[in-house]
């Protein structure tokens, strides 16, 4: 007995030793000496996207949203007339205005030029005090332009004050020299330059389109504001080389933009609009009007920021246009007593909405100013845009009844495409999760590695059934071209057994009962012919995806697969090219052969003949093949030139620009023809191997 006694006390020693050791070599190592402090700069170098959202295209284009901004702000103080965006041909920006100048003056506090305090120091700005500063603001956080110096391989800063300009420069956001007077000026403004570091960024290229159309937005925003853009890259004018230069002037303000928006379309009232300052002090501009379309389009701003993500502005407007409407229908008896209100869904169809506010402290979600928060902006919005609206309905009976026809149309088309929606889920995947029948789908239930390609015919569904992996691919074919949903309302869209095998197989639903969570693959690939008809049933899927599963490309899970154009083919070596320059540049490799031959020198006033080896391009033994469809392929070629994951093409399909890409799908796809034929004649010229 005592032996076993002592044993357990001998084990139950051991166990709490090891449990102190356990408790030392977990603490042990972690200690102050671990404990990171970045000054200055380096947190934004360190992680870039807390302050630009992304080391993509998105974050290279917000510099420059940044430094516009401050331009922007100096214009709406109404210092600043002329704001002017140079993309340089060494992929540097330059930006500059004619406000009144960064203060270069020594700072209070750090003892340095206010010009370096700004650039070198987050949270440093004007923007934090009214007095000498901004009513208004687009920046609030004070870091916009230290960012921009920070992730920068140079920045030079110039500013016009007290008759002389003032330059610093800086590398990777840490001055060279003071801020110092190099010559005298006229006027007075600033001018940022600076070239983005190709080591933080995944491209540095920045995008001409992008960058017009938030400059053409400023623009509209600020109207009697001139807004250039030059683009030194790109000089190409009958030969002559010469910037390309664009300039925008808005006198009209958001009606001018409400109008361009709907430039094509067949609308149904004219433009509502208002400009009031609410008992909030909130300044509040909306315009709006309706198309015979079956989408919207509404961009919301912020001191001139756009908010891609809404806010408290958005949530109040939607909520008073949704109240008016019900109460003018009912009160007019255009919604009858046993009809049901409508629905913001169905206020909002065809409407085409710019929400503005200026705010004194605008509090954004994030330093990319994609969601405004401020509490007091909601009810400010929803009080002033609901008087206005009643106004405007009750004194415009025509356009009101114009309206109110055509969200009570919408309401109607609501209830029949819910009741579509149930009939397709309840007949398929949440009723016993039967899948489509044309559906082969992959073993794998894991989502995660799970992909679903979407392919053009039975011929190519068949070579893809027999290339796939199965465990991790799984193939949906598709008989003809799909329909048009920019032209039809859900519920006929879901009468469509193409869509509605689709919509099973991704397993998401849709409209109200949309839940990405249960998407069934990682990745959905959209892979069709590479030639026109394979292109047109590609856009008509994109529309379908853009107008039904927004939230499926914004979330990063649409595909486009890149199939090879030729294959190129020298006895057994052979090579799959996608455009037509790798092509040719495939044939003269393989094409190459080398010989022997004699060259005559003069080596010490000789004559004398040496051996060398000769490169001759023959293009002698080389085969050239042309794949048009990708049923042409044979299943093992399918695999290794466009699904096999190592060596695949695809492109990740994004939506950079909500209302670029609206206007967009509105022009190929909708009902206007002349914007078509226009688009088509304006781009012929750039079109290459169009085969019909």
């Amino acid at each position: 007995m005592p032996r076993k006694k002592k044993r357990k006390t001998t084990k139950k020693a051991a166990k709490k030793s090891a449990s102190k050791r356990t408790s030392r070599k977990k603490t042990s190592g972690y200690s102050a000496a671990q404990i990171q402090v970045l000054e200055g700069l380096e947190p934004v170098r360190k992680r870039p996207g807390m302050y630009i959202g992304s080391t993509g295209p998105r974050g290279l284009h917000h510099l420059i949203w940044e430094i516009v901004d401050n331009a922007v702000d100096e214009a709406s103080a109404g210092y600043a007339k002329n704001i002017e965006v140079i993309l340089k041909k060494d992929g540097s920006v330059e930006i500059s205005d004619d406000g009144r100048g960064i203060p270069v003056d020594k700072h209070k506090q750090t003892k340095k030029s206010a010009l370096e305090t700004i650039m070198t120091k987050l949270h440093a700005g004007g923007k934090f005090t009214r007095e000498g500063g901004y009513k208004v603001a687009g920046g609030l956080h004070g870091v916009g332009i230290s960012v921009v110096n920070a992730l920068s391989e140079w920045t030079i800063a110039e500013v016009k004050r007290d008759g002389k300009l003032w330059v610093q420069e800086y590398d990777y956001g840490k001055p060279r020299k003071k801020v110092a007077a190099v010559k005298s000026a006229r006027g007075t403004g600033t001018i940022i330059k600076f070239k983005p570091d190709k080591n933080v960024f995944d491209t540095v290229d920045f995008d001409t389109d992008t960058v017009l159309n938030r400059l053409r937005q400023y623009a509209y925003l600020n109207s009697g504001t001139r807004i250039t853009l030059i683009d030194e890259r790109k000089t190409y004018v009958e030969g002559k080389k010469i910037p390309r230069r664009y300039t925008f002037y808005f006198e009209g303000g958001i009606v001018a933009y409400v109008r361009q928006l709907n430039e094509n379309k067949d609308t149904k009232n004219k433009i509502f609009h208002f400009a009031k300052v609410s008992t909030d002090d909130v300044f509040v501009e909306i315009a709006m009007q309706y198309a015979d379309e079956y989408s919207g389009l509404m961009l919301a701003f912020a001191n001139t920021i756009q908010n891609p993500e809404g806010g408290t502005h958005v949530v109040g407007f939607r909520k008073a246009l949704t109240r008016e409407l019900n109460k003018y229908g009912r009160n007019n008896k255009l919604i009858r007593d046993k009809d049901e209100n409508v629905v913001g869904e169905d206020a909002e169809e065809g409407l085409t909405a710019i929400i503005s506010v200026k705010v004194k402290d605008p509090q954004f979600e994030g330093q990319t100013k994609a969601k405004l928060g401020n509490p007091e902006v909601r009810s400010a919005v929803e009080k002033v845009t609901a008087a206005k609206l009643r106004e405007y309905l009750e004194e415009n009976p025509s356009d009101a009844r114009s309206i109110l026809g055509k969200v009570v149309v919408a309401a109607k088309a609501r209830k029949a495409a819910r009741a579509a929606r149930e009939t397709v889920i309840r007949k398929g995947a949440l009723d016993g999760f039967t899948l489509p029948g044309k559906l082969a789908d992959c073993t794998s239930r894991d989502p995660g590695k799970s992909e679903l390609f979407i392919v053009e015919g039975d011929s190519a569904g068949g070579s893809a059934k027999q290339g796939r992996d199965r465990f991790t691919q799984a193939i949906l074919p598709l008989r003809g071209k799909v329909l048009n949903v920019e032209r039809a309302r859900m519920d006929k869209a879901l009468s469509n057994e193409e869509i509605k095998a689709l919509v099973i197989a991704l397993g998401t639903a849709l409209g109200d009962d949309f839940d990405l969570s249960k998407l069934r693959y990682d990745k959905i690939v959209i892979m069709t012919d590479a030639d026109v008809d394979g292109a047109h049933i590609r856009t008509l899927l994109l529309t379908l995806f853009y107008r039904f599963f927004p939230e499926i490309i914004r979330s990063g899970h649409l595909y486009i697969a890149e199939p090879p154009l030729y294959k190129v083919q020298k006895g057994k070596e052979k090579l799959w090219a996608y455009s037509e320059a790798e092509k040719d540049k495939y044939v003269q490799k393989l094409g190459t052969q080398k010989s022997k031959g004699k060259l005559t020198v003069k080596s010490y006033g000789k004559k004398k003949k040496i051996d060398i080896d000769k490169a001759e391009v023959t293009g002698k033994g080389v085969n050239v093949q042309r794949y048009k469809g990708l049923g042409e392929m044979n299943p093992d070629q399918l695999w290794e030139t466009t699904m096999d994951p190592d060596f695949r093409q695809m492109s990740q399909v994004t939506i950079a620009d909500a209302e670029k890409a609206e206007e967009t799908f509105d022009m190929l796809m909708g009902k206007e023809v002349l914007p078509r034929k226009r688009f088509i004649s304006t781009h012929a010229k750039s079109v290459q191997n169009l085969d019909i």
